[in-house]
């Protein structure tokens, strides 16, 4: 048993940090009305880590690479735990975004490291299986967040879903301390850190013109300069990449079609299956009056069938093109998606959705697989491990730009809702902060347009996100021409397939390959 112990340490990290994508959704109507905080306060707190697990991710691996993947773990672990103790004891909105992007650090560098620790303690078979457990690991964590954090939200309240990382933790820096070995690139090149900064900045500006655009409105002085700066930070990002000695991101590698697919496909597969879960969080607590944990339960048909699906769907579609695994499952997100927006109307409780989320979760299952084994099979062996990095970063920033994009959607979808139902304004901001359960209480006549309004912001926000995931379809059919070739031979692969070649010595850095396969 001693021999697993270092893949005991890695997935308990992996774990705990991709469980924090997720468990926060249905511990937000909680937070709205303990802190006091609006619709834009509720997206940060999703938005804050992701973006800083994205910007960080590839930077994060270079670090690791030049001072050690162990010490580089367990410094994100400290900061985790350090963090999430801080978002537990936060009494304000903004001190809560600050302790979660400190999070996505923390994140960020443990995330970065696991793949190379586990490539330079396993070997052969033991690597197999290893890679294997992780991925499952991985795939479990998608499922177990919002269930986990319904049950602590009820039973404890929100501040427990970041004080139970503290003994996890722990437990990780124990396991990792006792077990796992140091290793470092001898090659390893200085850190980018302009090419950080400026992919951050970009990230961060465009996201929050997004949240201040459906605030504001799209021509707003604030709106119009934030999308400015966003661009103006992304061009000097590419210009930094250009040329840099040591880029972050080595920019030749959109020059495949089939790898400038597959980021596409990585980034609004985010979007279209995960954006809108923390609305529809808001809609089953605050206006249908259910529990946290019976809204946990609700997204269980897309988790359930996202985690079998992945499971199998490496021996049955072993050897596919991209164009089925990826395109199909891009397909089915969208379609799923529509077909709740279709299904969902005034009146219509939590059963509307069954179909469509299981829909989706087929899809993601069998995305899952395939990405980071197309990824890497669109580009040269030794920039294998930077195409997972790469990857990872996409669908972290696909997590966070979906998550405002349609934010601007269910809101204006709610205040649709509302034409003709002679509330004032700010209603709709006040139902999409979780407030219906107050007003409800105060006035139950009101139930009808509540409905109503919720009915029409999630119909819009489903509209969207199944154009987002029939797009990622299209751009996968147009731009992947050659079938098995293009995408990597194993595009259908299980995860330990498909993270293995990111992580044998010798084909890149460690920075490369340190950001391998994830689920969400």
């Amino acid at each position: 048993m001693r021999k697993w112990l270092p893949l005991t340490a890695v997935c308990l990290g992996a774990f705990m940090l991709l469980v924090d994508v997720t468990i926060v959704t249905v511990a937000l109507p909680d937070m709205a009305a303990d802190m006091h905080t609006g619709f834009s306060g509720l997206q940060w707190v999703m938005d804050g880590y992701a973006l800083a697990l994205a910007a960080l991710l590839l930077g994060a691996g270079s670090l690791a690479d030049r001072i050690g993947r162990r010490r580089v773990y367990l410094g994100g672990l400290g900061l985790f735990a350090v963090s999430s103790l801080a978002c537990g004891l936060a009494e304000g909105p903004a001190a809560l975004v600050a302790f979660r992007a400190v999070q996505g650090i923390g994140g960020a560098a443990m995330f970065a490291t696991t793949m190379a620790l586990l490539s330079s303690a396993y070997q052969g078979r033991d690597r197999g299986v290893a890679f294997g457990v992780w991925g499952a690991v991985n795939g479990a964590a998608a499922a177990a967040g919002p269930i986990i954090g319904g049950l602590l939200t009820e039973q404890f309240g929100w501040r427990w879903i970041f004080f139970i990382n503290l003994p996890v933790c722990a437990l990780a820096v124990y396991v990792t301390l006792k077990a796992v070995t140091e290793s470092r690139d001898p090659h390893a090149k200085g850190l980018d850190l302009p090419g950080m900064a400026t992919f951050t900045a970009g990230a961060a500006a465009v996201t929050y013109a997004l949240i201040r655009g459906g605030e504001n409105g799209w021509t707003s002085a604030t709106t119009l300069a934030l999308f400015a700066l966003s661009a103006a930070a992304f061009a000097a990002f590419i210009l930094v990449e250009l040329r840099s000695s040591r880029p972050m991101l080595d920019l030749s590698l959109f020059r495949s079609p089939t790898f400038v697919a597959v980021m596409a496909a990585a980034l609004l597969m985010s979007g279209a299956a995960f954006g809108y879960l923390m609305y529809v969080s808001l809609w089953l607590q605050s206006a249908e009056g259910m529990s946290p944990v019976a809204a946990g339960l609700t997204m269980l048909p897309m988790s359930l069938a996202a985690f079998v699906v992945a499971a199998v769907t490496g021996k049955l579609m072993h050897g596919a093109p991209a164009r089925i695994t990826i395109g199909g499952g891009l397909f089915l997100i969208g379609a799923g998606a529509l077909l709740m927006g279709w299904m969902l109307d005034t009146g219509d409780g939590w059963t509307a959705l069954v179909a469509g989320l299981a829909v989706t979760g087929l899809g993601v299952g069998m995305i899952s697989p395939a990405l980071a084994a197309a990824a890497m099979g669109a580009v040269p062996p030794a920039r294998a491990g930077m195409a997972g990095g790469a990857l990872n970063t996409a669908r972290q920033l696909g997590m966070a730009l979906g998550i405002a994009v349609l934010g601007a959607v269910f809101q204006s979808g709610l205040e649709d809702g509302l034409a003709g139902s002679g509330q004032p304004h700010g209603t709709a901001e006040a139902l999409a902060g979780g407030g219906a359960g107050q007003l409800l209480h105060a006035a139950p006549a009101a139930r009808h347009w509540v409905e109503a309004a919720f009915a029409s912001g999630l119909r819009d926000t489903f509209w969207v996100s199944g154009a987002m995931g029939l797009a990622g379809a299209l751009i996968l059919v147009v731009l992947v021409r050659r079938p098995a070739a293009a995408a990597g031979a194993p595009a259908g692969a299980a995860p330990a397939a498909a993270g293995a070649p990111a992580a044998v010595p010798g084909q890149g850095s460690g920075a490369e390959r340190g950001a391998g396969h994830a689920a969400v």
